[in-house]
């Protein structure tokens, strides 16, 4: 049973796929680069909910952040690269230092606050390899929700009526009530 980030380190670093991922993640010389989101929430939860097979997330999110080059161009091409490195992963790349023009946002100042800005806690997660390959795990707001099984907003989310409108449609639309059984979602008023 996972019960701690070590618990959690333990399960995706003894993951092929997931290492498989990293390192091939890692090959890009990205800058602040993580593979983040469902991708890692998924893993987790398909332990935690004893599934022999994994669940198939609708792609996996690579994030870096490089405000020296904010053409989305580069984003494709390094998708592409990935694609021709494992073909068979649903990959999409966003270089956060332009995704505040995007989303209307103030400028993240790393990936790691933009991991801080997702929509729910339990997808604020990232993932990749260090120096040494060693895996190293960001969780912004912490593992208690997503080992609980609880999908709570993020503080960032929080904050707005409009944010939250934007969290209550992603949960709706995600349904992940219906993949996890034991998946709680809290509704919270703005």
């Amino acid at each position: 049973m996972l019960k701690s980030k070590e618990d959690i380190v333990h399960l995706l670093n003894s993951d092929r796929e997931v290492m498989e991922i990293l390192q091939v993640v890692k090959t890009l010389n990205l800058p602040d680069w993580w593979v983040c989101a469902g991708y890692i929430r998924a893993k987790i939860w398909d332990a935690l909910s004893g599934y022999d097979e994994p669940t198939r997330t609708a792609d996996v999110d690579v994030i870096y952040f490089n405000p020296n080059q904010l053409d989305e161009q580069i984003e494709k091409q390094l998708e592409e690269k990935l694609i021709s490195l494992m073909p068979h992963i649903p990959w999409s790349v966003k270089n956060e230092a332009r995704m505040h023009m995007v989303n209307q946002i103030p400028a993240y100042t790393s990936a790691e606050d933009a991991i801080s800005k997702f929509p729910e806690t339990v997808t604020a997660l990232g993932l990749k390899l260090d120096e040494e390959n060693e895996v190293v795990l960001a969780a912004p707001w912490g593992l208690t929700d997503v080992l609980k099984l609880e999908v709570n907003p993020t503080p960032y989310f929080l904050e707005t009526k409009e944010r939250m409108a934007i969290y209550e449609k992603r949960i709706k639309e995600k349904d992940w009530t219906s993949i996890w059984s034991k998946v709680t979602v809290i509704h919270r008023d703005k």
